[in-house]
């Protein structure tokens, strides 16, 4: 194989293994607009990147995990309807990115490859920092499963039972905004929400319990990837979406077994 398949390869499967089961949630709690701030903010954190030199990852993860912050603390603001806020916040970072990427002067941009991906590209540097993220991410989801399925299920029964919510909302915040550093490279800005929920949404129907599903999204999201390069490689496809639309392949064949069930 050649090396830089291998390493597309690599990088879509690791960002798949950790945003399928964490999508599951995106799913349940209906976070796509919170997926949508996250991944459109990313394309600040390139630019900041890009004009001082940092770490490309770095950055990115420092500007989401900013802005999970700050979407954190609209959520504690009850007089403020959370979706439009989110939906409003989305396209401002969006249109904020694009603006400082083109007052970036002397600075040149693949901001295509931002935009949409570009997982060819990937470097081993890429690889080694998608399975470091998945892996923390994984971690910390086996570690609170419990915790985070309870204030999705009803966060005042699960502060009656102990649990943290607002310790466990920050957390999952906090693990999404790694997830959409660690995909920008694969997918691109606009299509990161689709690889959180597209994957856990095919899932769904095949899943009885929730352990069953964040699994099968899993699996879901590893597939496609290696479709999705398949496609991109002898078709001479753009990746990130060939890996999106494989994605919604798979959950239109769920909605088709759903319906025969």
């Amino acid at each position: 194989m050649e090396s830089f398949l291998l390493r597309a390869l690599l990088s879509g499967m690791g960002v798949a293994l950790a945003a399928g089961p964490l999508g599951v949630f995106v799913v349940w709690r209906r976070m796509a607009y919170f997926g949508d701030a996250l991944s459109h903010s990313a394309l600040l954190g390139v630019v900041l990147g890009v004009v001082t030199g940092l770490n490309m990852n770095l950055a990115i993860a420092g500007v989401c995990v900013l802005v999970a912050a700050f979407v954190t603390w609209l959520h504690s603001r009850p007089e403020l309807p959370t979706d439009a806020v989110l939906g409003i916040f989305s396209h401002a970072a969006l249109s904020l990115g694009l603006i400082a990427a083109s007052l970036a002067s002397g600075v040149r941009m693949d901001l295509m490859g931002y935009l949409f991906g570009d997982v060819l590209a990937s470097s081993w540097e890429d690889v080694v920092w998608i399975f470091l993220g998945a892996a923390l991410v994984l971690t910390l989801l086996v570690w609170y499963w419990n915790d985070l399925v309870n204030i999705t299920v009803h966060e005042g029964l699960a502060s009656l039972d102990g649990v943290s919510v607002g310790k466990m909302r920050v957390l999952f915040m906090l693990l999404t905004a790694l997830v959409t550093a660690a995909a920008i490279k694969v997918v691109g800005a606009l299509l990161i929400t689709a690889m959180l929920i597209i994957p856990a949404a095919a899932a769904r129907p095949f899943s009885s319990t929730p352990e069953g599903m964040a699994i099968r999204a899993a699996l879901i999201g590893t597939f496609s990837a290696p479709l999705g390069l398949f496609a991109s490689y002898h078709w001479d496809l753009p990746s990130g979406p060939a890996i999106v639309l494989v994605a919604c392949v798979f959950f239109l064949f769920s909605l088709g077994v759903g319906k025969r069930g």
